[in-house]
């Protein structure tokens, strides 16, 4: 389960965090990789670093990005010599969202009979530590992806935010349970509904009642319905059309 240090939030000491994305900028991912850059580093080479690499896109989260970032995890996880994971992106994004264009023909059909976004979790299953170092957008899929870390460093310019709504859907993968942990079932009530972002500074410590792994699944079902819904659709053609969407709550 993710933690916000404690304190929903850690902040790093000023210029702190520029310097580890400037350094993460530097790692080669030899090929391997399209959407992530990952090495090793540290002074015995026991860190592993993975790095959204999807600039243009503002880091968004498509699904090649997240079948590498597991693949990345995966070796990282059998590398005996790597004794914790450090996960980051740009200083303008962390990763502003899943990629809507990826999503927006999809049919409840197909959610439901693929379990959309099931292996998303990757992040929170890892058994090494991961630490994300997030400057910038956190949102939607990018702040549950932190989320799944276990420890969250946050830039003062940090935005954390669940828009979902916005898009006539909802968090679909542990944003609406990872999140009422992180800053309080009002704080994360507000964030969800309303599609409104936070600070690293605004981020509060949480009491939750189901149990983490049953909330999941239970969201990622209300999450799969949504696209059975025309303001769904609706929400994700206006994001990706660039307009102003038209819901009729239907």
């Amino acid at each position: 389960m993710a933690l916000f240090c404690r304190t929903a939030a850690l902040l790093l000491k000023p210029g702190a965090l520029s310097s580890t994305l400037s350094i993460a900028r530097q790692y080669s991912a030899g090929g391997q990789y399209e959407y992530i850059l990952v090495e090793k580093r540290g002074e015995n080479q026991d860190v592993g670093f993975i790095q959204l690499n999807r600039p243009k896109a503002l880091n968004a989260l498509c699904d090649g990005l997240m079948l590498e970032l597991g693949k990345a995890l995966d070796a990282f996880e059998a590398d005996g010599t790597v004794g914790a994971i450090v996960l980051t992106g740009s200083d303008r994004a962390f990763a502003a969202g899943a990629d809507i264009k990826e999503m927006q023909n999809r049919t409840f059909q197909e959610c439901y009979a693929g379990n959309f976004l099931a292996h998303w979790n990757r992040v929170s299953t890892t058994r090494k530590p991961v630490i994300a170092a997030v400057n910038g957008f956190a949102l939607g899929g990018g702040c549950e992806l932190a989320m799944m870390c276990d420890i969250i460093f946050a830039g003062e310019k940090a935005q954390f935010g669940q828009p979902e709504i916005l898009l006539g859907t909802i968090p679909g993968a542990g944003g609406t349970q990872r999140l009422t942990r992180a800053v309080g079932k009002s704080l994360a009530m507000e964030m969800v509904l309303t599609g409104d972002r936070i600070t690293a500074q605004e981020a509060k410590q949480s009491a939750y009642e189901l149990t983490l792994a049953e909330g999941n699944r239970l969201e990622k079902r209300l999450f799969h319905s949504t696209f059975a819904t025309e303001d769904r659709k609706e929400g994700m053609t206006a994001f990706v059309e660039k307009r102003k969407a038209n819901f009729k709550d239907q």
